[in-house]
């Protein structure tokens, strides 16, 4: 159903150049996209919890770009593409770094094997930029989209310089995006 709801709402929100060749991608036998957890521990710890948390990103930012404050005071006025595509796609970088595993863990006394997901990366290219590297090749971004997606983890993400307050000030879809994706960590995913 996730993988379905996925599919209807770019198709019918993001039509740029390569947008299909991208979905065909993410569709494809290359990309766990559709299978693959959020991540090991956290929020959308579970299999397909990476394309159910994009789907509650789409929600959540659609909601905020949607508030008259948002528009009329901040003068944040995105098309329904740019909202679709840097919510849908900001954590694209997740694709194929989950690997099932095992590991004992004690219930009641006994240990058992459970599942759990493994981090194993082969492309460490940093967060929001191995995005924006990803989608690139197939359809452009604009550079508000790009800033959005590089910097969608805010002050949470590592940046020495400094960088993250500058972007959110400059490219306020990246503010955006950023309260979004946490609102839909904290508030919306599941973690099993």
């Amino acid at each position: 159903m996730s993988k379905q709801t996925f599919i209807d709402i770019y198709q019918k929100n993001i039509k740029r150049e390569g947008s299909k060749e991208f979905l065909d991608y993410l569709c494809s036998s290359k990309s766990d996209f559709f299978i693959a957890p959020a991540s090991t521990r956290f929020h959308g710890n579970y299999e397909g919890g990476l394309v159910d948390h994009s789907i509650h990103v789409f929600e959540c930012l659609k909601d905020y770009c949607s508030r008259n404050r948002v528009k009329e005071r901040y003068g944040m006025d995105f098309s329904d593409e740019s909202i679709a595509i840097v919510s849908l796609l900001h954590d694209v970088c997740k694709i194929n770094v989950y690997k099932k595993s095992v590991r004992n863990k004690k219930v009641n006394g006994k240990w058992i094997e459970v599942p759990f997901y493994e981090y194993e990366d082969e492309m460490p290219y940093g967060h929001g930029e191995k995005s924006v590297y990803m989608i690139t090749p197939f359809m452009k971004l604009t550079r508000q989209e790009a800033f959005a997606i590089r910097y969608h983890m805010g002050f949470s993400n590592e940046d020495p310089k400094q960088n993250v307050g500058y972007t959110f000030e400059h490219f306020p879809l990246a503010f955006a995006l950023s309260t979004a994706d946490m609102e839909a960590t904290y508030f919306c995913d599941e973690m099993k």
